[in-house]
């Protein structure tokens, strides 16, 4: 069992208990799944830039990703109702644990100017999303073998109802928000 899933089984659960009050350890929240996306914009001029960001995205999570499709057409952006313009993995289980512990302990350290996260883009039902700028801070993506910088978004999607026992679970488990914004 990953090392952090054990962490909130022995040590998450029962502060969380006792934290909010709950009667019974099941109404603790957990983690349900974490959604990685990769919008390409550009993908709409050149496929092989969405074949590269496909590429990308299944070297970070270790997961084949669904490339996802326009749902309706924008001329401004030459776009059409059905083309390629990004892509998204979903992570569940094991592997969403693994890709949590490696966001939190490897990748949010080697961001540049890296203060913390801001506390305040959960979504009034627990689950929070994060922004990437560049893609290459992932250690899996080897610089010299891409061919433009990608950001991505992370969204970790929670069992709690509330923001504040999502904002707390997220805490316990680690997670790196900024100092004057946790309380």
């Amino acid at each position: 069992m990953n090392r952090l899933k054990v962490k909130y089984n022995e040590e998450v659960i029962p502060a969380l208990v006792k934290h909010f009050n709950y009667k019974n350890v099941n109404m603790a929240p957990r983690m349900e799944k974490i959604i990685v996306s990769m919008g390409v914009g550009k993908a709409t001029q050149n496929k092989a830039l969405l074949d590269n960001a496909v590429k990308d995205l299944t070297a970070i999570t270790g997961r084949k990703p669904l490339v996802t499709k326009a749902k309706k057409a924008i001329s401004n952006f030459k776009l059409r109702e059905g083309m390629p313009i990004g892509c998204k993995v979903t992570l569940r289980g094991e592997v969403m644990y693994e890709f949590y512990d490696r966001l939190v302990s490897i990748v949010m350290p080697r961001i540049r100017d890296f203060k913390g996260v801001p506390a305040d883009s959960f979504d009034g039902r627990g689950s929070y999303s994060l922004g990437i700028k560049e893609h290459t801070v992932f250690p899996e993506i080897d610089f010299d073998k891409i061919d433009s910088i990608r950001g991505l978004n992370i969204t970790i999607v929670t069992s709690a109802e509330k923001d504040e026992e999502g904002k707390e679970m997220l805490r316990l488990l680690g997670f790196p928000f900024r100092k004057s914004e946790t309380k």
